[in-house]
């Protein structure tokens, strides 16, 4: 285990900031750092982790423990994603939300099944 925290922690928090940096280079040229950023704030849905007794765990799988890790949250997010917002006329940065939302689900998920 004490070998595997450094690669850990560089798979964990390059999935949370890496990856948007990546991904925000999908979104249109004048809305790239928004979209970046917007998907780095996503991050606060750890804050239903304040609700949890001991608040961190690296033991303890996120996924379907926490409210706003729940799977009927995860697909909310995931329609998120996949909304034509185009065609409907809904604000853009829905999708970027969307897409911080299921990146950091997946940031958890990996967190936990690949390195315990």
């Amino acid at each position: 285990m004490i070998e595997q925290l450094p690669w850990r922690a560089i798979a964990h928090y390059g999935l949370h900031l890496l990856a948007p940096a990546i991904i925000a280079l999908c979104f249109k040229k004048e809305r790239r750092a928004k979209a970046f950023l917007i998907m780095l704030a996503t991050m606060l849905v750890d804050l239903d982790h304040l609700m949890a007794t001991p608040i961190f765990d690296p033991n303890r799988m996120s996924i379907g423990f926490h409210p706003l890790h729940s799977y009927p949250a995860i697909a909310i997010y995931v329609a998120l994603c996949l909304i034509p917002y185009e065609k409907l006329h809904w604000p853009w940065w829905l999708r970027a939300t969307g897409v911080g939302l299921v990146l950091h689900m997946i940031t958890d998920w990996q967190d936990y099944m690949l390195w315990l």
